[in-house]
């Protein structure tokens, strides 16, 4: 997987690195025991901060998306815990569906797009 972070972004170079990394979970181009790249190697291939890197793997690690092996480095190890997953989910699209909502997107749109990106994820 190719990470690519907008650097003109509002959104936290961190919070882009994590967010690409789980969506390689969710497409299956990296899956559980892969080997992320080492905190150095992954910050000089992007060109940013290795303390920005270490920080995108420790909250990977507290959100059960890695591990940190001492040896190995940062492992995908993906939590199965799925009644965690919903609510979390819940809170997220209670957020995002009251924003749609207010711009006028209805609720037919909402269940197309859902549908166009849960395509993307494959038979999970």
């Amino acid at each position: 997987m190719i990470i690519q972070i907008d650097f003109n972004s509002d959104e936290a170079i961190y919070v882009q690195l994590c967010n690409q990394i789980i969506l390689g979970i969710a497409t299956s181009q990296f899956r559980e025991g892969d080997q992320l790249p080492s905190v150095r190697q992954l910050a000089d291939t992007i060109g940013i901060n290795m303390h920005t890197v270490n920080k995108a793997y420790s909250i990977l690690q507290q959100e059960g998306f890695v591990k940190i092996d001492r040896r190995r480095g940062a492992i995908i190890a993906t939590s199965l815990n799925k009644l965690e997953a919903l609510r979390e989910a819940h809170d997220m699209l209670s957020v995002v569906l009251a924003r749609a909502t207010c711009k006028g997107v209805s609720r037919q749109e909402i269940h197309e797009l859902i549908d166009e990106i849960y395509a993307d994820y494959g038979d999970i």
